[in-house]
């Protein structure tokens, strides 16, 4: 069984087959039999896990695996407290209403890589960054709460699975390591032994 966490590169597809016009997981992850564990769309950076194990897989990508994910949203606009409240307490999306999750503003992440290309600027408007942490996991829904109280996400980056935090593991975009399967709910790799880092 392996549990693989993959920084994923800005533009890539959550899956293996070839696309016309962008990179896949293929570009990125060489091991055989491997597939994602929940999905990040393409316009979406950051922290990704595959496994080779379909339980495994199930568990980290259901909502009942108790697994939270943390995002980081730079959003267009200064949202007051009232949106964050919003945020906070459930958002009504139209075909469902979100969960309860824990929201907070933030300063930009020092240390975060430039994205490629980068987000686009308007003077007259800011941007602010969100930290997000969701047990959910619909398609695009982190994108689509900011949008439904007034401030569109510019750049999503997932940052952490549970447990596993992308800056602990050191992991550049494109670069993957192999984790403990149980890794999201009790820590990452073993801090005596560390990650085997894998170049793009």
């Amino acid at each position: 069984m392996r549990l693989i966490a993959l920084n994923k590169p800005f533009g890539t597809i959550c899956q293996f087959s070839p696309h016309e016009t962008r990179q896949s997981l293929a570009d990125w992850i060489a091991t055989p039999g491997v597939y994602p564990a929940g999905r990040l769309d393409a316009d979406s950076e950051g922290l990704l896990l595959l496994t080779d194990d379909g339980a495994l897989q199930a568990r980290i990508a259901e909502p009942r695996g108790k697994l939270v994910k943390r995002y980081w949203a730079q959003v267009e606009g200064e949202p007051e407290a009232s949106a964050l409240a919003a945020l906070e307490n459930g958002v009504n999306l139209g075909d469902f209403v979100t969960q309860p999750c824990r929201v907070k503003r933030i300063d930009p992440p020092a240390g975060l890589w430039p994205r490629d290309p980068p987000i686009r600027f308007r003077a007259a408007i800011p941007t602010v960054w969100l930290e997000l942490a969701i047990s959910e996991g619909k398609n695009r829904q982190v994108r689509r709460m900011t949008a439904a109280v007034g401030f569109p996400t510019l750049r999503l980056v997932r940052v952490g699975i549970g447990t596993l935090d992308l800056f602990t593991l050191g992991l550049l975009p494109g670069q993957h390591v192999d984790v403990p399967p149980d890794a999201p709910w009790r820590g990452g790799a073993s801090a005596r032994s560390g990650p085997r880092r894998n170049a793009p």
